[in-house]
Formats: C-alpha cells, sequence, structure tokens
C-alpha cells in the first residue's frame, strides 16, 4: 500500500498543466502488472490500453478563467446543515478544492498539499481567505465530510479558523454545475468503481468569479499567496507582498507565478533614474553651499 501511495504521489506531482495530475488510483487499481514469483511478472489490464487512454481522454481542467461560479447552488456542510454555495463569498477570496471523501488516493493528497502550502503562509483562513472543498460524489455524506475536515484541521494547526474551512456534500445538479463552471471533468470508472479525475486547486473572487488554476497536488505557498492577493484585488498584504507581486506574472498554461524580467527592467531603470536625480540633486546642492561658503569668506 505505501508504495502505491509513492508512486501516485511522484507521478501526480509530474503532471502539471491544464490536464492536472489524473487519478493514478484508477490505474494503480487494475494494476498493470501482478507478481505472481521471484522475479516474475504478468500483465493484468483488465482492459485495453487504448480503451483506458481514451477514459481518461477528457479529464482534466479546462480553465474558465472569470466565469461566475453559480452562488445559489444548494449543498450540505459538514455538519448536515442546508447552505447554498454563495454563504461563503461575499467578503473574502475563496480557495475551492473538487475531491471525494472516500476517494483511496489522489484527493487525500491533494488536500495535504493544499493545507500544506496555506499553513505557512502569514494569511490565515477567515480573515483574509475561505477554503471550501466541494464532493463531486453525490453518495458522500456530511458524516465523511466531517471526518475529513477534523483530520485536516489536525495539520493546520491554527486555532480559531475551523469556521473558515467548509466541507460540503451537495445533490448531483448542484455538482455537475458547479463542476462545469469552473471547467473540472471526471468520469466514473465502473471496473475500479472510483472516479479519475484532474487535480488542483482554484482561488475565486469575493463575488465568485474564478480567478487563479493551481495544478497537481504540491502548492507553492508564494503562488498561492499571490493568488489570494489578486483574487482579494491586491487588498490584502503587505507592502513587500505587493512589491513582489509586481514581479511576478501568472501563466495559466502551468498554473505558476514566474519573474517577468521586462518588470525587472523597468524596476532597475527606475532606480537608476532616481539614483542619478539624487546624485545630481547632492552635487547641486554641495554646489549651492559651496558657493555660499565662499561668498562668506571674500565677505569676511
Amino acid at each position: 500500500m505505501r508504495d502505491r501511495h509513492t508512486v501516485a504521489r511522484l507521478l501526480g506531482a509530474a503532471v502539471r498543466g491544464p490536464a492536472g495530475a489524473v487519478c493514478l488510483g484508477l490505474l494503480l487499481a487494475h494494476g498493470a502488472a501482478a507478481q505472481v514469483g521471484p522475479g516474475r511478472m504478468v500483465s493484468q489490464m483488465g482492459t485495453p490500453a487504448e480503451e483506458k487512454f481514451d477514459l481518461l481522454r477528457d479529464v482534466k481542467f479546462d480553465q474558465k478563467l472569470d466565469a461566475q461560479v453559480p452562488l445559489d447552488l444548494p449543498f450540505r456542510d459538514e455538519t448536515g446543515k442546508a447552505v447554498r454555495l454563495g454563504d461563503y463569498f461575499g467578503t473574502r477570496p475563496v480557495v475551492l478544492a473538487l475531491v471525494y471523501y472516500e476517494c483511496p488516493m489522489l484527493c487525500s493528497q491533494v488536500l495535504t498539499g493544499l493545507v500544506s502550502a496555506l499553513d505557512v503562509l502569514s494569511f490565515d483562513a477567515g480573515r483574509e481567505f475561505e477554503v471550501v472543498v466541494v464532493s463531486f460524489n453525490e453518495k458522500d455524506s456530511a458524516r465523511a465530510a466531517a471526518e475529513k475536515k477534523d483530520a485536516y484541521m489536525a495539520r493546520y494547526k491554527r486555532p480559531g479558523t475551523e469556521g473558515a474551512w467548509h466541507f460540503l456534500t451537495g445533490p448531483p445538479a448542484s455538482i455537475a454545475q458547479l463542476t462545469q463552471a469552473v471547467g473540472f471533468k471526471y468520469v466514473w470508472d465502473d471496473a475500479t468503481k472510483q472516479f479519475a479525475h484532474a487535480a488542483g486547486a482554484i482561488v475565486l473572487t469575493p463575488a465568485g468569479r474564478v480567478s487563479k488554476y493551481f495544478f497537481g497536488i504540491e502548492y507553492s505557498a508564494r503562488d498561492l499567496k499571490f493568488g489570494i492577493m489578486q483574487a482579494a484585488e491586491q487588498k490584502v498584504g503587505t507592502a513587500v507582498d505587493q512589491l513582489l507581486l509586481y514581479c511576478y506574472h501568472y501563466d495559466p498554461l502551468t498554473g505558476k507565478y514566474g519573474l517577468v524580467a521586462m518588470t525587472l527592467v523597468r524596476i532597475g531603470g527606475a532606480l537608476t533614474v532616481l539614483a542619478v536625480a539624487a546624485f545630481w540633486l547632492v552635487s547641486w546642492l554641495r554646489g549651492r553651499q559651496g558657493a555660499r561658503l565662499a561668498g562668506a569668506g571674500r565677505g569676511a
């Protein structure tokens, strides 16, 4: 079991971009090969490889930047209370994760990576952002949602922030509308009785518009921070954060922020102009002071 989780983590981390990381449990559950004796392996693929890749072809994120998610969708929170998706929007950006609570592998990696990245931020859930985790399996229960929340709150380790983490379940119609709105595509594999799905997190604005996608199972804390800042229209973060954000540009193809060379050139040029202006001003002031002193000496 440990080997299967290790393989899933390494391969999942290797798959980046809009396709996300595919749910490797789908493939591992079939088992490309099984040990039948010392040093002997035999193929055990339940279906031809072509069929498997056909199944996975549409498992991806279709990026829909600036798309509006339907805020009136009904769900239930981890206590079983009826809620609307819009209950978590309005004042702060929302970090959205789409998983299913009975997922044997990838979903736990997604949530672990997300919590690990958010845990090192100077931002706090409930102050600068909200976290909404939604199961796309309509069979998941509020009890399963509550168990997941308890597990990840133990990892986040910031007392008093529990109210900013929301683990939801919902009916098929709500799930379909939300996943379509953000371009999250997944399929059910009847052979393994599991979902194949993309891996990633989405940052939405306080108004519920898609702002940024982050792909895979491990997330850069810096990138998430920048994503939250931009989704909040740069109303959060320090002056240093704002300056750093000016130097970085979000690349939707990779779901990452990269250093912008042209911005650095402009900053360097501006600093050079300021340095020259400062040098000229200091020289001019010294010249005036020297002339003043010379005039005073002649008058004496």
